[in-house]
């Protein structure tokens, strides 16, 4: 596992509004994913979500990342609501990119700071 990668995405999820710690992370088969959780009381958690799908999955028409960005969940009907049970991930599709590619992608594309809650209104 490169650890650098990871923490590189890691250190950047951290930062941004309504994504929650800790994350999962793991390899399966030569292609990486990384699990969260998302605030989903947050004001903006549904614009997180939007932002990230449509970056990891639609950013371009003719060249989409090689990234899948969805919910998962155990079963409700055994464990509770989204509040404590809803996940995200982001899973490769492509050995070839890294964690920390995947990083930079969002950096350069969500609001800037990432952390700014006002940068997220302003866009």
């Amino acid at each position: 596992m490169d650890e650098k990668a990871f923490l590189l995405l890691e250190n950047f999820l951290e930062k941004v509004p309504a994504v929650q710690t800790p994350v999962a992370k793991g390899y399966a088969g030569d292609l990486w994913w990384i699990k969260f959780s998302i605030d989903i009381k947050h004001e903006l958690a549904w614009r997180v979500v939007q932002e990230f799908g449509h970056v990891l999955n639609y950013i371009s028409l003719e060249e989409r990342l090689p990234t899948v960005f969805k919910p998962v969940s155990p079963p409700p009907y055994m464990n509770g609501g989204p509040e404590e049970f809803l996940s995200w991930i982001i899973i490769a599709t492509d050995k070839d990119f890294k964690a920390d590619t995947c990083a930079e992608w969002l950096e350069g594309r969500l609001p800037k700071p990432v952390e700014d809650l006002e940068a997220w209104f302003d866009e």
